[in-house]
């Protein structure tokens, strides 16, 4: 087996992607005088929740999430953020290597609603590693990548928000069945309002004043 140790130095937005992409600097070394040809890997990333503190309005906008502080003992699980497959060119000693990591802005999903709830501060990740490493001083010799690989890294909340607001400006995302898609079609359509912005303004005044909201 290729004896490898993995380091994230650090951890950016790529401003130039499609989509909101996280960027992960890996350091990844093997014992000298090993020579690696080439090493597929598969990298999942977690937050980890428990390594960090959180302000009273923090707390607030995680109970959907862990629930009331008082069980956060025992609530506060690591939560999947991303698994993703990366291929290290050959190497002998150390490399350095982009990991990119598509993120999503769905609120149905447990990391953004965790992201979006930090004001402040660093989302502690685990990155785990595994795959299989092609080594060897001649030919191929081809082993797995040891199971407790892994490495950490403070993801700067600062730089998450950042990120989506360049992608989606003072915007958020809602997943909603097809059913009550049609729904809020046809209610637009009844009420010729000119954005789904405005349909949902409408519904939520509606019910603010006491108005049946499906006429």
């Amino acid at each position: 087996m290729t004896d490898l140790d993995f380091v994230c130095t650090g951890v950016r937005a790529d401003r130039h992607a499609a989509g909101p992409t996280l960027v992960f600097r890996l350091r990844v070394s093997a014992a000298a005088p090993v020579q690696v040809h080439a090493l597929a890997l598969r990298c999942q990333v977690r937050i980890e929740p428990a390594r960090r503190g959180y302000d009273r309005a923090e707390g607030e906008r995680l109970r959907d999430l862990f629930g009331e502080r008082s069980r956060w003992a025992t609530t506060l699980k690591p939560i999947q953020f991303a698994q993703v497959p990366v291929m290290v060119p050959g190497f002998t000693g150390e490399t350095e290597t982009d990991v990119p990591v598509p993120c999503t802005y769905d609120l149905d999903i447990a990391a953004t609603r965790y992201f979006r709830a930090l004001a402040d501060g660093d989302v502690p990740l685990r990155l785990l590693f595994s795959g299989t490493a092609f080594s060897g001083p001649s030919g191929f010799q081809v082993s797995p990548v040891s199971w407790d690989r892994e490495a950490t890294v403070g993801l700067p909340a600062r730089v998450w928000r950042e990120m989506i607001e360049q992608h989606f400006p003072g915007c958020g995302w809602l997943r909603l069945p097809g059913d009550l898609l049609d729904g809020l079609l046809e209610f637009r359509t009844r009420r010729a309002l000119p954005s789904w912005e405005a349909t949902v303004r409408t519904l939520l005044s509606a019910v603010d004043s006491g108005e049946g909201a499906a006429r």
